[in-house]
């Protein structure tokens, strides 16, 4: 825990920052913050332990896990998580994130794309709504779908036949008060990275972040959606906006463009530091 300011530490990405880390198609967080520490995601697999005792972070430390939404490549180092965290610590989540979840494209066999192993009952704590887990540090609960043009991102359904779409309402992000402003981390952003941020300022009163930093999912959004994410961003003052992991290449660029400086590269081994008396 730090007892000045935040700092917040990728532990998993697409990428690695350095030759002992691994990378792999997920995310996950570490938040060390005045009120405590706060894992948030767990990437894909027990790369997250890995990678943790790597940098010298102790998951036993760790004092809530809260999750984005329920999708594998989130949730899928929970298993490693809970060997390794205490037995009191608690997990948050939206109810919806263990409801069974598939990817269903035409022409292809239904995917499984869920949580891959669901904890005991007694160590979930389930919310829709926004919720304080310790003090500065708030899971957004269920963002509001307001803008046009965003849209969950995939072919996401609730069945394998593929009758049933999954509008992804589990989707959520993590909100950090630090001394230079909010920081917003959010997983996928399935709800739509603008519709995210609007939730966010509305919840922390401000449209100044000192960072947003996480998935985007605009990997295989519309040259209209880019356009419309990258304009509409500009009613936020951000200062750091660092996009990862499902983001993609073509959004990555337009972004780097659009932000210049402001722009950071986040692979695994990231640290975001935000030091009291900023």
């Amino acid at each position: 825990m730090s007892d000045s300011g935040v700092r917040v530490t990728v532990l998993v990405e697409n990428r690695a920052a350095r030759p002992e880390l691994g990378g792999e198609h997920g995310f996950a967080a570490m938040v060390e913050s005045p009120g405590g520490t706060v894992l948030f995601d767990t990437g894909a697999s027990d790369l997250v332990a890995r990678n943790a005792r790597a940098l010298g972070l102790d998951l036993s430390g760790v004092d809530a896990v809260a999750l984005s939404h329920g999708h594998y490549d989130h949730t899928g180092g929970l298993p490693a998580v809970l060997a390794a965290i205490r037995p009191e610590v608690r997990i948050f989540a939206h109810p919806a994130a263990f409801e069974r979840k598939y990817a269903v494209r035409p022409g292809k066999p239904a995917r499984s794309i869920g949580v891959p192993e669901v904890p005991a009952g007694g160590r979930l704590s389930l919310a829709a709504g926004p919720r304080e887990i310790m003090p500065g540090v708030t899971l957004m609960g269920q963002v509001p779908r307001v803008t046009a043009y965003e849209d969950t991102g995939g072919p996401f359904f609730l069945d394998p036949e593929g009758t049933a779409p999954d509008f992804l309402v589990d989707d959520t992000s993590l909100l950090v008060s630090t001394p230079a402003g909010p920081v917003l981390i959010t997983g996928c952003a399935h709800a739509g990275i603008v519709n995210t941020l609007r939730r966010a300022s509305e919840l922390s009163g401000d449209t100044r972040f000192a960072a947003v930093l996480g998935g985007t999912h605009l990997m295989s959004a519309s040259q209209h959606r880019l356009e419309r994410t990258v304009s509409d961003l500009g009613d936020f003052d951000v200062a750091i906006l660092a996009p990862v992991h499902c983001t993609g290449e073509v959004a990555a660029g337009k972004l780097r463009r659009a932000c210049g400086e402001r722009y950071r590269d986040c692979p695994a081994g990231t640290v975001l530091a935000f030091p009291e008396g900023n």
